[in-house]
């Protein structure tokens, strides 16, 4: 996540993109800067952003070179949807456990500035900083307090850690 909100500095993107591995299953750089490590999902690995403005979960599939949702197979855009879904969940968890309910999912994979497939899942209020817009380019990430950061990693990992997930 980049200055913006939520956005990745286009030019380490890019240059992230460059070394990004195609021939084994790697993170690219930019995905890993401004989160957290939730869990491993059955496809995905999950990733909760450090911006306390949205509960932002961000899944990203084990799969070499995967830029699209048409370069994973039916089945791992099946299981894909499912990973939403309880990201879903987690991200409604975390406002839970915040005291600020989730009254709207925003779900996204645009790719633009970082080519490898990644989804985000985006908890959304009325009232937002970004309501009803978009939460990327935003104003400034504000990183969690580390008591607000340890509840949301606690709710997160809790309802994904106890998701009954169809095995592909």
């Amino acid at each position: 996540m980049g200055p913006r909100g939520g956005a990745c500095d286009p030019d380490q993107a890019d240059l992230d993109a460059r070394a990004f591995s195609l021939d084994r299953f790697s993170i690219t750089p930019a995905l890993l800067r401004g989160g957290r490590e939730l869990a491993s999902l059955p496809l995905s690995e999950a990733r909760l952003q450090d911006d306390a403005r949205w509960p932002w979960i961000m899944l990203i599939p084990r799969r070499v070179g995967a830029r699209e949702l048409e370069h994973l197979t039916a089945r791992d855009r099946a299981q894909l949807i499912e990973e939403q879904i309880a990201a879903g969940a987690a991200a409604r968890a975390i406002g839970s456990a915040l005291g600020r309910a989730v009254e709207k999912l925003n779900v996204a994979a645009l790719g633009n500035i970082v080519p490898q497939l990644h989804v985000h899942v985006v908890g959304r209020r009325s009232d937002d900083p970004a309501w009803p817009g978009p939460v990327w380019g935003v104003g400034q990430a504000e990183p969690y307090a580390p008591a607000d950061l340890d509840a949301a990693v606690a709710a997160a990992s809790d309802v994904l850690a106890g998701w009954s997930f169809k095995r592909s």
